[in-house]
């Protein structure tokens, strides 16, 4: 126990805003996306991720490492939207234990229809709290944060060119 290195109490201070943080921003997210539109947020980060990526599909397991999650997780949220329509599950053409993960056109327009909220809530939960320069402070400290606890860059962080366009596009 001598070794540890306990926390200052300017660090201390700073962990636990940080950890409340993490706890209420999630739920209030979360809170938002079932009553506005019946979805997870881990459900709708899956068909946004899918909403982005090339052909609007991914490998499951190229799906599960870009949202941070267990291939069982990522397995059981598909099953799900498969169930609402908004994903097609099917197996991979050059590898037959495989699957790929496609968004439907009903999940293309459940994403388009419930952005707008989702971003509203950001929003006013973040982006609104914040001056420009801490933006990019912000910005900027989630980027060190991240290179420590996904130092292999797995995570879908870097929004696809300009998503605002790509939306109205649909």
């Amino acid at each position: 126990m001598s070794d540890t290195r306990w926390l200052s109490d300017h660090e201390q201070r700073a962990w636990r805003k940080l950890a409340a943080v993490m706890t209420v921003v999630p739920a209030a997210l979360d809170a938002q996306l079932q009553r506005d539109a019946g979805l997870t947020m881990f459900g709708y980060w899956v068909l946004a991720m899918l909403s982005e990526a090339p052909g609007r599909q991914l490998r499951m397991s190229h799906l599960a490492q870009q949202s941070n999650a267990s291939p069982s997780r990522v397995s059981h949220v598909v099953s799900r939207l498969e169930q609402q329509g908004f994903v097609a599950r099917r197996k991979a053409e050059d590898d037959a234990r495989g699957s790929i993960a496609e968004l439907t056109e009903d999940g293309l327009a459940k994403v388009v229809a419930t952005a707008p909220g989702h971003v509203e809530k950001v929003r006013s939960l973040i982006i609104d709290a914040l001056s420009e320069e801490q933006v990019t402070l912000l910005d900027e400290l989630c980027s060190a944060l991240l290179a420590r606890v996904d130092p292999e860059g797995a995570l879908s962080v870097t929004p696809p060119g300009d998503l605002r366009a790509s939306a109205s596009e649909r």
